[in-house]
Parts: structure tokens; sequence; C-alpha cells
């Protein structure tokens, strides 16, 4: 072995001590350390595009009914539709002048005033991946698959709006949505996922804000021996690979130790009122905790409400073989009124209304005829096994999402679904209207962003889309 084969081979052996010194397992991260993580932007050999430097402080929070909750039984009530469509609950009034939901959700009928309702997205992904996919992603997608192929919208949100010096992710899933995620762009564009339930005495999340003084001496010992090695071999520098990784190294510390991180994610530090108003259940606190990310400074946040509030199956799929659909919706309907209605109403008492957007929504509405199929058993909302019961299918022809906050106007209705809520009629949105809604939002230049995918083929991440008037602040 010759000299420079020698310093190659070095190079690579201490490269990999190096990485092993940090091994914090943080399993928000997608099983990376830290550190790789952060290093993934160079091997990616990306530039960053760059936003159009407006509304650089905004924030987005997107609520995700896993399954697709019935527009019928949520946003848009056909109380005409005759008994082979119409469900047994009624419409109500809200605050909102005109604006009338269905009567399970009375707290959003409260605060109606501080939301508007679309109803008349459209798009063709009639399965979740599907679905989720090409409301995300923007991207018309027919094959099932568990990560799509293009980045979803929060992955492209988060590659241009990173900021080395945070001291705390930038891009949260508390209880991350299935189905999305960043594709091309690389594993560090994944939010930092926080699981388990919030609502639990003993939660915490693992590996913020490091408290114990022997771990934080350990790291601090670990990384001034990987220094000291690394002096031995200046020649590794040739490139700046060193420097880079040192970048990474001190964000992965910043994260780590940092007071804000651990602040920001002790869902302890509310007050019992507080708590009790978002509701002392899974959902209620997972809204809870996105409101104090946002407040921390996290720009990015979703939650998918899911788990065993739903039912048996664990989501909002409320096929007959799965729910009776009316018994399903009655169950979960004042967890989720509360949470949504507390955290809408808790952002504006706050003055956080113009730089949060709240998103509610799924990847698909039901379908407005009722179907009749017997049930396999089990669960709250599912009656004896072999019973017939109601039941609603998958329906992307007709889709209802709330939009709060994000400087709008609020406690209007856009578009229109036809008498028994099966076809778009009115202000038909298409996906990528969607996309480019949240992305003006964020400060970001949707139409003139491109990325280079898996093939060295540049990827638009809109080719039609536009934002939809109603919902630009």
């Amino acid at each position: 072995m010759n000299d420079h084969q020698f310093s190659q081979t070095n190079s690579v052996v201490n490269t990999i001590r190096r990485r092993e010194f940090l091994r914090t397992g943080l399993s928000g991260f997608a099983g990376l350390t830290l550190p790789e993580l952060f290093q993934q932007r160079v091997n990616a050999g990306q530039a960053t595009p760059k936003s159009t430097g407006k509304l650089e402080n905004t924030a987005v929070i997107l609520i995700w009914l896993q399954g697709g909750a019935s527009h019928l039984e949520t946003y848009d009530p056909k109380p005409e539709s005759g008994s082979a469509y119409c469900g047994p609950f009624s419409p109500i009034a809200t605050s909102a002048n005109g604006v009338e939901i269905c009567e399970l959700l009375p707290k959003h009928a409260q605060v109606a005033d501080k939301f508007s309702l679309l109803r008349s997205m459209v798009h063709t992904g009639f399965c979740h991946q599907q679905g989720t996919q090409q409301l995300l992603t923007g991207h018309g997608v027919r094959i099932l698959k568990q990560k799509p192929d293009n980045p979803d919208l929060f992955s492209i949100a988060h590659h241009m709006r990173f900021d080395p010096k945070r001291s705390i992710p930038n891009y949260v899933g508390v209880n991350p949505v299935a189905y999305a995620g960043s594709a091309y762009l690389g594993k560090l564009y994944e939010p930092f996922a926080v699981t388990g339930d919030p609502n639990q005495p003993n939660f915490q999340v693992p590996n913020i804000g490091l408290v114990d003084a022997d771990k934080v001496k350990r790291m601090r010992t670990r990384i001034g021996l990987r220094k000291n090695l690394d002096n031995l071999r200046s020649d590794i520098d040739q490139l700046g690979t060193m420097r880079a990784f040192d970048e990474f190294e001190s964000q992965a510390w910043n994260v780590l130790t940092s007071s804000e991180a651990r602040d920001a994610f002790d869902i302890n530090a509310e007050d019992s009122k507080t708590r009790d108003r978002y509701g002392r259940n899974r959902w209620g606190q997972q809204a809870l905790m996105a409101r104090r990310l946002v407040e921390a400074g996290v720009e990015l946040v979703t939650t998918q409400f899911n788990g065993s509030l739903c039912g048996r199956v664990g989501n909002w799929d409320d096929h007959a073989v799965n729910h009776n659909v009316f018994e399903g919706m009655k169950h979960r309907a004042p967890f989720y009124d509360q949470a949504v209605a507390a955290l809408i109403e808790d952002l504006y008492d706050r003055g956080l209304d113009k730089k949060v957007m709240v998103i509610v929504t799924g990847e698909f509405g039901r379908t407005p005829k009722i179907s009749y199929v017997a049930s396999s058993g089990g669960g709250v909302a599912s009656a004896k096994q072999g019973t017939i019961q109601p039941g609603r299918n998958h329906w992307p022809r007709a889709t209802s999402i709330l939009f709060s906050g994000g400087n709008i106007e609020t406690g209007q209705v856009i578009g229109a679904t036809d008498s028994r809520g099966e076809d778009a009629t009115d202000r038909i949105v298409g996906r990528q209207d969607f996309l480019a809604t949240v992305y003006q939002h964020l400060g970001i230049d949707a139409a003139n962003v491109a990325f280079t995918n898996f093939n060295g083929r540049p990827v638009n991440i809109i080719t039609d889309g536009k934002p939809i008037p109603e919902l630009v602040g």
C-alpha cells in the first residue's frame, strides 16, 4: 500500500470512528444519528432554492384525518339528499353568517368566524396512499406506494427554510402523516417524529434538551476526543469535509442540549386549565403540542388524528365492514371537535393567527350514497359480526378542507357540491391549487422552484396550480 492509499484508508476509518462518537440513536430522525442527518445535506449535493423573502416567519399546522373523514358528517351536510344518502345528523348554524356544519361539531360552530371552509377539493386518488400523495405532493399518483416518488410539501418547505443555526427542529410530526415523505430530497427533510401519547403522565421526547450533567459531560468528552483525532489527520480536510461535519455536529449539539428544544416539547409545562381546554386525550394533547411548537418557533408541524380514539380500525376509514359510520362519527366527534376548536381559539388568543395557518383535512371525503355491508365485528362503532350496518367508502370527487389563521379572510365558504355532496359544482379546486396556497403563505415562489429527482431530471414542485384567492392573506 502506497502513502496515498494509506492516507485514504485512514481517512475513511477516522470518519467512521467520528460518527460513532455521537451515535445518539434519535428515533425521531428515522434512525440516523443527528450529525449524520445534517451531513446528508452535503451528500445530496443540491443547492437550496430561495424563498421569495415574504412571510419568512410564517408557520403551518396540518391536522391530518387518516382514512378520510366524511365531508357530509363534518363540513358539508346535505340534509335534503334523501334516505339513501343522508345520515341521522342535522346541520347547525354557526358564528359565521350563513355557514352551517354538522351538529356533531358544536365547538367548531362557536369559532366558525375564525376559519373558512373549502368544499370543492377534487383529485383522483381513490386509495389512502394515492389520496395522501396526490394532495400533499401535487402529482397524479396512481400506484399504491408506502412512500411517494416525489417529496411532499412539508419536506420541500423544510428544505427551503432550513437554518443551520436553529436549536430546535423546524419540521415536527406529532404522530407523523402516513404515506408522506421526502423522496429524493433525502431523509434529512423528513419530520422530527414525536410518537407516543402526549396525554400519558410519563410522556417525554427522548434525547431533546439533555439535562443530565453526566450525559452532557460524556458528550463533550466525545466531541473533544473526536477533534483531537481529527487533528492527527489534517489532510482529511482537503475538500472541506471536516468543516462540513463540524457544522453538522454543532447543529446536533444545539438540539441535544438546547433548553429551547426541551421547553418546547415539554407539554407538562402547560397549566391544567389549558390542557383541559384541549381535551385530556391523545388528540387534544397532540393539538396542544402543535401549538406549543409553533409558539416556540417551529414553522412546520403535522399531527395525525388516528389511534384508539377512532375505534377498532384506528382511523377514519368508515367502510361498513369496519364501522357503523354514524356511530363511529358520533363516538370520535367530541374529541375531534374540542381539539380543533381549542387550537383555533388558542392561536387567536395568543396573537398567532396571522403567523400560523391551520389546515384540517384527510386524503378524501366519503361516498354520499350509504353502503350496507355485514360488520366484521368488534370495536366501539361496529355491531356484532355479520350484522348489516351502514358505511361510506372512499370519495376523492368532493373533499372539504378547513383553513384557519394565516391572515386569511375567515367565516366564509369557498366552493360547493351538488345536492347530494357527490361532485363539486362551484369553484372547483385541484391538488396543485391547494399546494400553491400553502406555499404562498410560507413565502415560497413555487412556480419557479424545481428539484432534481433520482433520475437526474428537474421536477417542478407545481406546474399549473394557482393560490386560492380567498385564502391568500
